[in-house]
């Protein structure tokens, strides 16, 4: 029962922004894709305190994608532009991470009903952008912690993570959408 009240949640926030115009989708979409850029571009800019900033680029991600799935993509693609312009270091990271941890949970909440369900289209999304990133790529994400080269104790580890990281932002999602529910209502 719980677990379609998550998908009723995101529903009517969907639906809520259905009934507005084009334009006022496109500015919210560019305004949360900005945001994004903004976390995201602060573990670059800011030399510790951005660390712990740059996680919050998935937020305004899952946000557009509950509008649309449309509008997720397009936030994603826009975000990755802002980067390339302003913080290129940061786009090796954000497209297979944060971006993409966004990307599916917003995703799952349109095509699972179930926690569980969203969980694993969140988590799946993450695990992969990081094996890609470490194992096709080469490119050294979690530093001298992991190496580039193929390591099952290594992947274990990253899968665990993705579970418990996709699950925060679950939670958080969903007394976020909570609140935004009860806005509308109001």
């Amino acid at each position: 029962m719980f677990s379609n009240i998550i998908s009723s949640d995101a529903q009517t926030i969907h639906k809520a922004f259905l009934q507005h115009t084009t334009t006022m989708k496109l500015i919210l979409v560019s305004l949360l894709s900005c945001l994004s850029t903004i976390f995201q571009a602060a573990g670059g800019v800011i030399p510790v305190l951005g660390f712990f900033i740059s996680p919050l680029a998935t937020a305004p991600i899952i946000v557009c994608t509950i509008i649309s799935i449309r509008y997720g993509v397009l936030s994603y693609f826009t975000t990755i532009l802002l980067l390339f312009i302003l913080q290129p270091s940061e786009l090796i990271v954000f497209p297979f991470t944060t971006g993409l941890l966004g990307l599916g949970i917003g995703c799952s909440f349109f095509v699972f009903k179930r926690r569980f369900s969203i969980l694993f289209g969140g988590s799946t999304s993450l695990f992969l952008g990081i094996l890609s990133v470490l194992y096709i790529f080469k490119f050294p994400l979690l530093g001298p912690v992991a190496s580039t080269s193929f390591n099952l104790y290594t992947t274990g580890s990253i899968l665990l993570f993705s579970l418990l990281y996709s699950w925060f932002w679950i939670e958080i999602s969903v007394t976020s959408f909570k609140r935004i529910k009860k806005k509308l209502a109001s």
